[in-house]
């Protein structure tokens, strides 16, 4: 691994003492995480509107769409494999070197799903085999979201971590852009077409993001805080058990804090289309269209949000998100019932594009400030990952029971919304604040639990 860390920074041009620019890093951060969450979205999109066609014909429709989401849901039991795997290496010899890899292992599991036969081609074989390229998927991402927000955050400025470690978080709603744009195009193909080849274009297509992403990230340098650790040979022998050892508080008040994220993206960016096009019988082009909508808003506001978090702190950014979300469960569910196109959109445009990315964009800052520099990927990581499991994987999973159980109303599921906005808003007000907190200490500081814990 360590030969491989330096090939890596022979092919990147690096070089001692050159200069970077923190903007060129938070873009290449941002372009890499857009690819990745491209990869991982449309498998998500797919879940909610064919592969219970293709891939679990053998179920009735309704159960075949739950066990659909259960492999989306695997992707996210994977993640904390990849945060802790990649986490380790991230922290022992850089972060440079496990982006490119994570970016690799993605692409060949994304392009080798458009490539599966169905079921009614090799029966069973199909679906065990599409589980492990998503276990693949996991295991990626859950490397890549903590590598991407520290070579932003490192790089910032003092004072600006919030605005230029937001970058990384729009490749979520960039990805989930480009994935649900992808699916609305692919849908206008007669739907024999569509469920024969059309679907698959857009798995196919994630390669040659993938080859422009390599490109991108051999460009970059590694951080300055890690480079400060390597030098002073003061690396975690094995950061996972550190970080247990000395910050398992920041650890589960970070994962308390995920909750409400997760659950709030994939309830409007997975499930409600899902619900939209099984439960109303509107056509799936509309529902996309909605998503599509929000997912812009998202782009251009996780910036501001994440700026305003420099300004304001972090806890006031989101927590005002989190409050604006429970007030809005409701009211948006009750837009989406209606079964109106321009209110469908509305309800999911609010939710998702304008009160998500105010949750979101300050958590990056905010999680990379609560960790020390020497365990820092594996803690970012594993607050990301291990919470993804509960808050984002099972989302769709739970709100298809639900809905099921109440006989297709979806109020139970926004019942579980609001508790669990209300479990996150506990976990916030646990929490410091960390806006102001220097990142780069002297290494002796930064080993002393005080400066950790401190409010």
């Amino acid at each position: 691994m360590a030969k491989l860390n330096e090939e890596m920074e022979r092919l990147g041009g690096e070089n001692v003492g050159q200069e970077v620019s923190p903007a060129k890093v938070a873009l290449a951060s941002s372009i890499g995480a857009t690819i990745e969450w491209y990869d991982f979205f449309i498998y998500g999109t797919a879940a909610g509107l064919i592969f219970n066609q293709l891939f679990f014909t053998n179920l009735t429709p309704a159960v075949g769409t739950i066990v659909a989401f259960a492999t989306f849901a695997v992707g996210y039991l994977s993640r904390p494999v990849g945060s802790v795997i990649f986490g380790h290496y991230g922290d022992k010899i850089g972060r440079k070197t496990m982006l490119i890899l994570t970016l690799f292992i993605m692409g060949v599991a994304t392009f080798a799903i458009g490539l599966l036969p169905t079921y009614g081609a090799i029966g069973i074989w199909a679906p065990i085999l599409l589980v492990t390229m998503r276990v693949l998927q996991g295991i990626a991402v859950g490397g890549e979201y903590g590598g991407a927000v520290l070579m932003a955050v490192e790089y910032a400025p003092e004072g600006r971590r919030g605005f230029y470690g937001s970058w990384p978080q729009v490749g979520v709603p960039a990805g989930l852009l480009l994935a649900s744009g992808m699916f609305g195009l692919l849908s206008l193909l007669p739907e024999e077409q569509f469920l024969s080849w059309g679907w698959r274009v857009a798995f196919l297509a994630s390669i040659a993001l993938v080859v422009i992403g390599m490109y991108i990230r051999l460009q970059i340098l590694e951080t300055p805080a890690f480079t400060r650790v390597r030098e002073a040979q003061e690396e975690a022998q094995v950061p996972f058990i550190e970080l247990l050892k000395t910050q398992p508080k920041e650890l589960v008040l970070g994962m308390g804090v995920r909750w409400v994220e997760g659950l709030a993206f994939n309830a409007y960016g997975v499930f409600a289309v899902s619900y939209i096009v099984n439960e109303l019988g509107v056509p799936q082009l509309t529902a996309l269209i909605g998503v599509t909508i929000a997912a812009a808003f998202g782009v251009v506001l996780i910036p501001v949000y994440g700026g305003l978090s420099d300004r304001f702190g972090r806890k006031l950014v989101y927590g005002v998100g989190a409050v604006l979300f429970g007030f809005f469960a409701v009211p948006s569910f009750l837009l989406i019932d209606t079964g109106q196109t321009l209110l469908m959109w509305l309800g999911i445009v609010v939710s998702l594009g304008i009160i998500y990315p105010a949750i979101y964009a300050p958590l990056a800052a905010f999680w990379s400030e609560l960790f020390d520099t020497r365990v820092r990927y594996t803690g970012v990581g594993a607050v990301y990952q291990f919470s993804g499991v509960f808050a984002s994987g099972l989302t769709p999973v739970i709100a298809a029971s639900l809905v099921a159980y109440a006989g297709g109303s979806p109020w139970l599921f926004v019942g579980y919304m609001i508790v669990v906005t209300l479990i996150s808003l506990a976990a916030l007000a646990m929490s410091p604040e960390t806006f102001r907190r220097d990142i780069n200490p002297t290494m002796t500081e930064e080993r002393e639990p005080e400066s950790v814990l401190e409010s």
